[in-house]
């Protein structure tokens, strides 16, 4: 069933397992999330960032999401990663979105706070979850792009959460957008002090290539939805350059059926790893 996220999400919380969130570029990427969030009784959260909207529209995103979702009896939400922009926010609620991120992230603390909130004004009366970060998760993912990570003040983070009244709230703990060089060294006792103080569900990014032991203590101390991008494009990728050694093989549907089942291959450790298996 299409959905807000709030609601999987609050339960997760609750209950210290957390939302998967994948990024989809094209309909095989959605229907390998979807079916595989059925068959592992799952709730998920299908995610498009700005450049997949330009390749994607938002339009068209909602079209396939919702005509799958509602098929179904596992909660499924469509969310807007990483929008710097309240017109685009906007826009992609106008869509049918259910949950959207302004990105005001690289913006002074006052300007995030000041637009983060009226998008919540916006976006609450419709039911629609909002999400935002302070701190700045580093790497590189679509056009989002920082060179150095700047955690997330806790102090900030209070007065922040406080200002917006954010429904979801995503912080910078060490995790990085793209592939890792090294492993990442997660920052878990800032991750608890903002939990508490806060009293919000935390969102992880930068969660592709994560030691899973990592994710699941993350997880323990108050992330209730992680995202995950990089890896799944790596999964399709790879699904798609297995079929294509063949250079007889001229048919789309064997070698994007290739990427859809890699994908579905990449969503199941993701949804045991946060443990919301059977959690729809």
């Amino acid at each position: 069933m299409y959905t807000n996220s709030l609601t999987m999400i609050q339960k997760a919380w609750e209950n210290r397992y957390a939302v998967p969130a994948f990024n989809a570029e094209n309909l095989e990427m959605i229907q390998a999330i979807i079916e595989t969030a059925e068959e592992e009784n799952s709730p998920v959260i299908i995610q498009t960032t700005p450049p997949t909207v330009k390749y994607l529209t938002s339009e068209e995103a909602f079209a396939m999401v919702k005509t799958m979702a509602d098929k179904l009896a596992v909660p499924v939400a469509l969310h807007l990663d990483h929008c710097p922009d309240f017109n685009g926010v906007m826009a992609a609620i106008k869509a049918g979105y259910s949950s959207v991120m302004f990105d005001g992230s690289k913006l002074l603390f006052e300007k995030n706070a000041a637009i983060t909130k009226q998008v919540v004004d916006a976006a609450r009366p419709m039911g629609i979850t909002v999400e935002a970060e302070l701190g700045t998760v580093g790497g590189k993912e679509d056009n989002v792009r920082s060179d150095k990570a700047v955690y997330t003040d806790i102090d900030e983070a209070k007065a922040f959460v406080e200002i917006t009244d954010v429904d979801i709230f995503a912080v910078a703990i060490g995790t990085a957008h793209g592939f890792y060089k090294g492993e990442p060294k997660l920052d878990f006792d800032r991750i608890e002090k903002i939990s508490q103080i806060t009293n919000k569900p935390l969102v992880l990014h930068g969660g592709s290539g994560v030691p899973d032991s990592s994710v699941r203590k993350a997880i323990s101390l108050g992330m209730a939805k992680v995202n995950f991008a990089t890896e799944l494009r790596a999964a399709a990728t790879a699904g798609v350059r297995r079929v294509l050694e063949d250079d007889t093989v001229i048919d789309p549907k064997k070698y994007m059926g290739a990427a859809k089942e890699e994908v579905k291959k990449m969503c199941r450790t993701k949804i045991e790893m946060c443990g919301s298996k059977n959690k729809a």
